[in-house]
């Protein structure tokens, strides 16, 4: 079967690199897919590579993450966000455990210990590609690959060396250097300094990557140190309906006393040979992190320490048995501890006598995990132009828990005394994909996405909840699409549409409890193209539809939220899009204007108040002023649009993170 490279450049959904001839062929070359996910296989993956990250300059994930169709990172305060890919954005354990990020195909962290925050962790500012698989990737990446997964790609050794230097209007600067030795390793650097726009928000974020690249007695090795550090102050939620629109409201920050503290540091390497007719990889890792941030979010101001550490091993082995059959196996490992304190350092209550947000430690536990699987994958070439690929997971994860505060009810907390979990996941895929013409793909796809419960889903209980009542959520995925070129390959497309339905969804309702048996229906189109209007104009973008609905019925025990089969999922935008149109004027001189759209969406389950949506417009200019070496301005918000980054309504307020206002970053650029 034939590589269409169209896929890769096509679902990036990103302005062609120079819309020239030349360029257009560099755009097409194939990247390193370290996430073993090949660019022809049924399903939708999006690959965003160096040169749309280096023009993109993303200073937050979400810039460039947006790109994507039926992505959504909603930004909060500082380098805060929460993600959606295919799904609401969602928030706690749902947040945590729903999506799963990687660095050079491995998980940023064990599965039971996610972060909300996740993309901070890897260095995306340097990255040699982004991939985003849209749709359940659990069959082959196991928990959490439920919704998706984003994979960073750390930089090639040989790529060569860089440095940018850039500031901005809202006093922001940022340096990325990287130095490469040509041959057996790079190092890697990122500082960002922010004063922050908003009152009380500033914030310093350092990040570090070294690679390495030899051949060890007969072993072709990749090694990688990845490590960040954010230190910043948050601001609140802005309050009261329409507040974004307030420019003076927008600026201020309620919570000044808000703050976060992360670090992280990750190690792994990727060794492989041939062997038995076929290719051995063994992917060994560690990773460490910890945090401390104060909960501004809830009205009791609590102050938040967790961390886990971890590590294991993934290994694969491959082999081509004739020209029709290639087979897969794979067996990973993954031992991990994790830990979480919460404490009130204040006294808090609504009224006189409230006694269920009691001062002192709320929680002090400890969970040690151990996650084991066997995958295997089928590919098979039924005709010339017919491929099927199928697959199948099992996966297993024990929890150790332990509590260093007094087990039980506790005001409006809830200690499990000491105890062991077990869950155990079982993922199939089944794909085909026909090629209908010399340069058109369908396919059909079915993946079922699982996910063990998160530590804090699991240990850290509400008053009203029992222990061991939370269970496995499962997402099971239909998806059919089409991919492709046309006009003599100037029009390249990816178009997909998918039907998911999800059991047991785990979430928090309005007044703070969890729900751990709600379920969900998602529906949407997707689409993505790039079009070469002429040698110096090209237009690329994409577009998503999608209806995402309750499809159980609850009441909370105050009456204030109430869910009823078929109520749209609050923020779950029905249109996203992205559009971009590129300008190359000379050869020395590019210009590209984009728009960012958010359609509007329900801010809480009932579906009682809407956010309007927005439509952001922002222009890039570069400049090669001599060799291998440029100037640039991006203009973000190019007409001052008043816009919240993300609304929801909580405690029966209107509440809002406010867009950042126009603003302008100049830089330069030096290859060397």
């Amino acid at each position: 079967m034939r590589r269409i490279w169209a896929g890769v450049f096509a679902a990036s959904g990103a302005a062609l690199a120079a819309a020239m001839p030349v360029a257009a062929q560099e755009r097409l070359e194939p990247v390193n897919v370290w996430g073993d996910r090949a660019e022809t296989d049924p399903g939708s993956l999006a690959v965003l590579d160096n040169a749309e990250i280096a023009d993109t300059l993303a200073d937050h994930p979400a810039e460039i993450l947006n790109k994507l169709p039926g992505v959504n990172i909603q930004m909060n305060s500082g380098q805060e966000h929460l993600i959606a890919i295919r799904s609401p954005v969602l928030t706690g354990g749902a947040g945590q455990g729903s999506f799963l990020i990687m660095e050079n195909g491995v998980p940023v962290r064990s599965p039971a210990f996610g972060n909300v925050n996740s993309l901070f962790e890897p260095h995306h500012e340097v990255a040699s590609a982004i991939e985003v698989v849209r749709g359940p990737g659990s069959a082959k990446y196991g928990s959490n690959a439920v919704h998706g997964l984003v994979n960073v790609i750390l930089p090639d050794v040989g790529a060569g060396s860089e440095t940018v230097a850039s500031y901005g209007t809202l006093g922001r600067w940022r340096t990325d250097v990287t130095l490469d030795q040509g041959e057996h390793w790079l190092a890697a650097v990122s500082i960002q300094k922010d004063t922050g726009w908003r009152d009380n928000t500033g914030m310093d974020q350092q990040k570090l990557t070294v690679v390495g690249d030899w051949a060890l007695g007969g072993w072709d090795t990749t090694g990688w140190l990845t490590a960040s550090n954010l230190n910043q102050e948050t601001a609140g939620f802005i309050q009261g309906a329409d507040a974004y629109k307030d420019e003076d409201i927008a600026k201020s920050n309620p919570n000044p006393e808000a703050y976060r503290d992360a670090w992280s540091a990750r190690a792994g390497a990727r060794l492989s040979r041939e062997m038995g007719g076929g290719t051995l990889t063994l992917t060994p890792y560690a990773h460490t992190q910890a945090m401390i941030f104060a909960q501004h979010f809830l009205p009791n101001g609590g102050v938040e320490k967790n961390g886990s550490t971890g590590g294991g091993v993934m290994a694969r082995f491959q082999r081509e048995v004739s020209e029709a059959v290639t087979w897969r196996i794979g067996a990973d490992v993954d031992v991990a501890s994790g830990w979480l304190k919460e404490i009130q350092p204040e006294p808090f209550g609504f009224f006189p006598g409230d006694a269920r947000f009691p001062q002192g430690k709320h929680y002090d536990y400890t969970v040690d995990t151990l996650t084991g699987a066997l995958w295997g994958e089928l590919d098979y070439v039924l005709t010339d132009d017919m491929r099927l690929l199928a697959g199948l997971r099992a996966e297993t994860h024990e929890y150790d828990y332990s509590t260093d505060v007094a087990p039980g009810i506790n005001g409006r907390f809830n200690v499990p005394a000491d105890r062991t979990d077990n869950f155990d996941l079982l993922t199939p895929k089944l794909g085909l994909i026909w090629s209908v013409a010399d340069a058109t793909d369908l396919y059909a796809n079915y993946a079922r996405g699982e996910r063990a419960p998160q530590a804090s889903d699991l240990y850290r209980l509400q008053s009203l909840q029992v222990a061991g009542e939370v269970e496995e959520e499962t997402l099971d995925s239909f998806e059919i699409g089409a991919r492709g070129s046309a006009l003599d390959g100037r029009l390249v497309y990816d178009v997909a549409a998918y039907w998911m339905e999800k059991e047991n969804f785990f979430f928090r309702d309005s007044d703070g409890l969890n729900v751990p048996n709600g379920s969900t229906e998602h529906a949407g189109v997707e689409a993505s193209a790039a079009l070469e209007l002429t040698t110096a104009f090209s237009v690329s973008g994409s577009a998503s539809w999608s209806d995402q609905t309750y499809t159980f019925d609850r009441i909370t025990s105050s009456g204030t939220e109430t869910i009823r089969d078929g109520n749209e999922i609050d923020t779950a935008p029905e249109w996203l899009a992205n559009v971009s149109l590129d300008w190359q004027a000379t050869e020395a001189i590019k210009l590209s204007l984009n728009v960012d759209h958010v359609g509007e969406y329900f801010v809480d389950p009932a579906n009682t108040t809407v956010y309007p949506g927005h439509t952001v417009l922002g222009a890039r200019g570069a400049w090669v002023f001599a060799e291998a070496a440029e100037v640039f301005l991006i203009v973000r918000n190019l007409t001052d649009e008043r816009y919240a980054d993300r609304a929801d309504l909580a405690f029966g307020n209107d509440r809002y993170f406010p867009g950042e206002p126009i603003n302008a970053t100049l830089g330069m650029r030096k290859k060397f």
